[in-house]
């Protein structure tokens, strides 16, 4: 069997995605790809920034258990948007498309 690379190479996880997923090793489809998976079980999607879960929308309200994951991010796509969501707060809420910093932001380099 061949080695997986790119998004399919498993990345080692920091704690607290960790924690969320229960793997310490993951490809980074598979997180974003379980990360959605609780979302919508969740129902933590809103239409509206900072909106009432509805389940529905492209943005993503922050519970307790993603706030613990989405506190690390602080960075800048090669674009210059800066996603700092260190001081986020529960019920605050995302852009789907800050997923990808999310991500990124929860794995070891």
């Amino acid at each position: 069997m061949s080695e997986e690379k790119g998004l399919k190479k498993p990345v080692k996880l920091k704690a607290d995605l960790a924690a969320m997923l229960g793997e310490t090793e993951l490809p980074r489809t598979e997180i974003t790809k379980r990360l959605w998976d609780y979302i919508k079980e969740k129902g933590l999607q809103t239409k509206t920034e900072n909106g009432s879960p509805e389940n529905a929308g492209k943005f993503i309200v922050a519970d307790a258990t993603l706030l613990s994951v989405f506190k690390h991010t602080n960075s800048t796509s090669k674009s210059g948007k800066v996603t700092d969501l260190r001081n986020m707060k529960e019920g605050e809420t995302i852009n789907m498309m800050q997923m990808a910093a999310v991500v990124g932001a929860n794995i070891e380099k």
